[in-house]
């Protein structure tokens, strides 16, 4: 499609993935841009901001890094660390349903925040990994590749991932953070990556080079307002910071907070405990089972265990 100009157009300038291309010299990206969504899912658990703000830059993180693979299922990023936040995980279907939740020790979020200090990785995570993951299904190889945290910032720790794990070199930039009167939760993600052109290069190498370095400069001049600004379509960001080289953008791509949870899945994993353990919770009268990533609740009674029970 002609440099400069949309495709795809919706509603907003929210809650959507913007793919771009820069010719000549083969970098492929992404722009993603939560609004709603971001907010529905950090507003759902009653986590403290550092937690929420984490957890949102790994829900971003995980949809920019998924839009650069062809795969059909979930893509999961989880991070498990030593430090106050002992858990993070994001999943997005390729169908755009977006969820994520964290897993953190209050008492050792208050001590870091009495001491004050960059929140950053290092001191809300800890020493531990990251890991990525995509499923298919049943019948399909899992995929998974795990690195050790290393890195400030979680967009640090992924792109050290691409150096040691896949020899892919990608420049990634996130922002988190509250915005408007009623202090609501966005989020933003740039993402490019050199990929192998078509038909080799119609430049020479050393202008690759070039052109590859300039376009990093380009993209870290991009600021953290910018990027979650409603106001800044994502096309005209991308305009504003890569219209020298020939910016082209495709087709959108939507994306919303939804959960895979359901009464019926978690009959299925009370079928797998056995006969007494199903009793220890009958005897409880009525069982809660709560989704870690929505935190929407489902109550069992007597009868329903008695129901499962019995097939």
């Amino acid at each position: 499609m002609p440099d400069g100009c949309p495709s795809g157009a919706v509603s907003g300038p929210d809650d959507l993935v913007q793919p771009f291309r820069i010719d000549p010299f083969a970098l492929r990206g992404r722009l993603v841009r939560l609004g709603p969504t971001i907010d529905r899912i950090l507003s759902q658990h009653a986590y403290p901001e550092p937690v929420a703000a984490m957890l949102g830059e790994a829900i971003i993180l995980a949809v920019v890094l998924a839009g650069a693979l062809k795969y059909e299922g979930i893509f999961t990023l989880q991070t498990k660390g030593d430090g106050p936040i002992r858990l993070m995980v994001a999943d997005v279907s390729t169908s755009g349903a977006l969820r994520g939740y964290a897993q953190y020790d209050a008492a050792k979020l208050a001590l870091i925040g009495a001491a004050g200090g960059v929140l950053s990785v290092p001191r809300l995570v800890g020493s531990g990994y990251i890991a990525f993951t995509v499923d298919q299904g049943e019948d399909t190889d899992r995929y998974q590749g795990i690195v050790e945290l290393a890195g400030a910032t979680l967009a640090e720790c992924a792109q050290h991932y691409f150096r040691q794990s896949e020899q892919i070199q990608a420049g990634i930039k996130l922002s988190v953070g509250r915005a408007g009167r009623r202090g609501t939760w966005r989020a933003g993600g740039l993402m490019l990556q050199r990929v192998p052109p078509e038909g080799g290069y119609g430049v020479i190498a050393d202008d690759v080079e070039d052109g590859w370095r300039r376009t990093m400069v380009l993209m870290s001049s991009a600021t953290a307002e910018e990027l979650v600004d409603p106001d800044l379509p994502p096309h005209r960001l991308l305009l504003r910071l890569f219209h020298e080289d020939g910016v082209r953008v495709y087709d959108t791509h939507r994306l919303e907070a939804r959960c895979r949870c359901s009464r019926e899945r978690i009959e299925g994993i009370l079928r797998l405990f056995s006969p007494d353990e199903l009793e220890d919770m009958r005897k409880e009268r009525v069982t809660t089972v709560t989704c870690e990533f929505c935190n929407q609740s489902y109550i069992f009674d007597e009868g329903d265990l008695d129901r499962i029970r019995a097939t």
